[in-house]
Parts: structure tokens; sequence; C-alpha cells
């Protein structure tokens, strides 16, 4: 963590040198929802953008990506310069939901099991499941995958989440709607949907019953899960009083709800907008959201001490459409990355904190393209920090921080 630190106080310096090199020539009019390195190009046919990432605890990089209706997983040694080749987890065609606001997620514990979870979509309106697959041989081969909902119904499960502390215990969150199915059936009136969640004790090998944690939650925002020294928490665009759509925290182990931002967005429609969560070792929790409410408009960010929370800071341009952000954080670093468009170029955005989130850098445009993009996945660890960026155009684009500040 010490050479993290390093590196961001001389990104202090260096970054608005170094990241405008080797940026894209051409313009093409934008797609709205959008593999190889940064300087290669790989466009597969009949993939799809959203992407799934992380590290391992030996600083690999893991990526999981559809194609063909396949989902597949590889690794990276080298920072994705190259990867392996992909395993192939879903034996069968699945129609897996992996752009905008859904992208399939993977994690990997100490010992080497990697885990997913992903949305698979059904052909009924907006029906889906959530489905989950292991391997316990560091990604060789992968377990015939499950549908973690065990309602049996044919409706909307989507936006799922996945965390894990590494030492066997998984949790996993989504938006359901057999409760609001329920209650239709009995003729009674239902906002929104649920928060439900199942956990696994034993690194995936059984997972608990469903649990309905939250009624009525908004139901077309990604959720977001962390793992605490308390244990996991969860975030969510929750739907107060009549239609005010604002965010959620809960450790699912001690249950409760706490509000986390008072936007006073009252909305009866569908955001399409989640939020991002972290948490440092000493459990103080990060988040960063998007609204459009009456109190405030546009990206921001704000941390949790126990009962003691900072005031909400603006983050990105927004006449740029800043939007989609997510939040990572090891130790005092905290970095944020979201998404921009200035008409002609789509951009990664990038602002960190050496302090705890207490104070910020200028933000950085790391990476641009022409084409269409996902939204940048910030990754972090003890020793690395690394941008993940899908592209139409260029094709995955992996940025190491220090490669960034070598290039000054």
């Amino acid at each position: 963590m010490l050479r993290i630190l390093r590196i961001a106080t001389v990104l202090l310096v260096s970054f608005s040198a170094a990241v405008l090199a080797g940026q894209p020539d051409s313009v093409k009019e934008e797609a709205d929802h959008s593999m190889s390195h940064s300087s290669q190009a790989s466009r597969a046919p009949k993939s799809t953008l959203a992407v799934g990432a992380t590290l391992d605890a030996n600083g690999r990089l893991w990526l999981a990506r559809v194609e063909d209706q396949r989902l597949l997983v590889s690794r990276s040694e080298d920072d994705g310069r190259s990867f392996s080749k992909p395993v192939v987890v879903t034996s069968e065609p699945e129609n897996i939901s992996s752009d905008g606001e859904s992208r399939p997620k993977i994690a990997v514990a100490r010992d080497g099991t990697v885990l997913l979870t992903w949305t698979q979509s059904l052909p009924q309106k907006y029906a889906g499941n959530i489905r989950f697959a292991r391997s316990t041989d560091s990604g060789r081969t992968f377990s015939e995958p499950i549908t973690l909902n065990d309602d049996g119904r044919l409706t909307s499960h989507r936006f799922d989440s996945l965390a894990i502390d590494g030492e066997g215990r998984v949790a996993v969150a989504w938006l359901d709607a057999r409760d609001r199915d329920a209650a239709k059936e009995r003729g009674e009136a239902f906002s929104g949907v649920s928060l439900f969640t199942t956990q696994s004790f034993d690194n995936g090998a059984s997972f608990g019953r469903n649990r309905s944690f939250k009624e009525h939650t908004c139901e077309c925002c990604r959720t977001a899960l962390t793992w605490t020294k308390e244990g996991p928490v969860v975030l969510w665009r929750n739907i107060f009083d009549t239609n005010t759509r604002d965010f959620a925290i809960a450790n699912l182990d001690k249950g409760g709800v706490r509000r986390a931002t008072r936007d006073e967005w009252h909305v009866n429609a569908c955001p399409h907008n989640g939020g991002s969560i972290a948490a440092d070792r000493w459990g103080k929790l990060h988040l960063v959201w998007f609204t459009n409410g009456t109190a405030r408009q546009g990206l921001f960010y704000k941390s949790i001490d126990g009962d003691w929370e900072s005031q909400p800071l603006a983050v990105g341009d927004p006449a740029a459409q800043a939007n989609h952000a997510s939040v990572v954080a090891a130790d005092k670093i905290v970095l944020l990355t979201w998404r921009e468009f200035d008409g002609q170029f789509y951009s990664v955005q990038m602002m960190y904190s050496t302090d705890g989130g207490e104070s910020w850098n200028e933000p950085a445009r790391l990476m641009t393209s022409a084409g269409a993009t996902d939204y940048p996945v910030p990754l972090i660890d003890h020793e690395k920090i690394l941008i993940v960026w899908n592209t139409a155009k260029e094709g995955l684009r992996t940025l190491p921080i220090e490669r960034v500040t070598a290039r000054r």
C-alpha cells in the first residue's frame, strides 16, 4: 500500500500530461450502450460489452464476458496485455444480461475458488433468473450453473450483486418481483419490487433459502454489495414515502435499513441508474451515485463512518453526462471512475483520495473512445490499481495506473 501511496502522490502532478497520448483520431456517431489490450482490437461477433472483472490475492486479473450466449472466464498474469484461453462456464447457451446496468459478477476466494453470478434473461418481458457457478480448480473447470432464486415463478429476478469475505462466505443480492406478484394476486397494491438475498458459508457449495430483505425497492437500478468487518453491506435505490427514489444501505447480517441519500428524487419511473459502494479495512463506507432530485442533481460521492456521514461531493461534469460511477477502496486510497461524453468521444474519468475520502485530486481523463462503450470498472488491491474498459472500437482496454505515470 505504501507503493500505491507513492504512485498516487506522483499522479497529483503528472496525470494531465500523461493520459492524453495514444487517443483515437477518427470520430463517428456514438451509440447509447455499449477484448485485447488498449492498443489491440479483438471484436468477436455477437459479443457484448459489459464485462465482469476482479483481482485475486496474487494480483492476477480475472475477466468474465459473454460471447455467443456463453459465459467465458479468462485470466491475465500481466495486467491485461494477454489472457489465458477462455473457459466456458455455461455449457448450454443462455441469454445472459450483459449491457448497461447489468453485467456478470466474478470473485476469487483466497483458496483460488472462482465464483460467478449473472442474470439469465427469459423470453417473457422482464423475466429472468439469478444464476451461479463456481470453479474449485482455479478456473480450469466450472460447476454446472444453478438458479439461486428458489420461488419457481416466471417473473423478474435481476440486477444481481456478489460479495465474498475470501474465507468461505458468499453473499448475493438482487431485485425480485415475487412479492409484488403475490400482492397483485391478492388484489393489493405494491410499489416497485423487493430486495432478496441468499448466502453461502461453504464457498458456494450450497446456499441458504432466499430471504426477502426489503419490500418496495426501485425495480430497475443495479444493486451493489461490499464486505465489511461486520459482514456484507448492500446498497440499493429504495422507494421512500410515495415515490421518492433515493438510496438505502443495510448490513445483511444485522438487518435494519438506513437511508443513505436525501436527494428527494420524486419520480414514478425507472432511473436505470444504480450506485456503487466500497468499504475500507476500518469499516468506513464509500458511496457514489447519480440523482436528479429536488435537493441535488448529478453524480455525487459521500462516506459513512458509523453514525457520521460526509456531505455529498459533486463529481464529474454534468454537461458531459457524468454518470454510472464506481468506487473502490484499499486502506486510505479511495478511487472513483465514471464515464462522460463530450459530443464526440466517450471518456473514462477518474479521481482519487489518499486520505480516506477527506480530500481529492482533480479529475483526470484516462481513456477515450469514438465507439460504443461499457462503463469503466476500477479494481484495487494492496499492490495495484487497474482500470478495465471494454469498447466496441478498440476492444478491451486495461490501464494499470503505474503505466500511466511511466508514460510521463
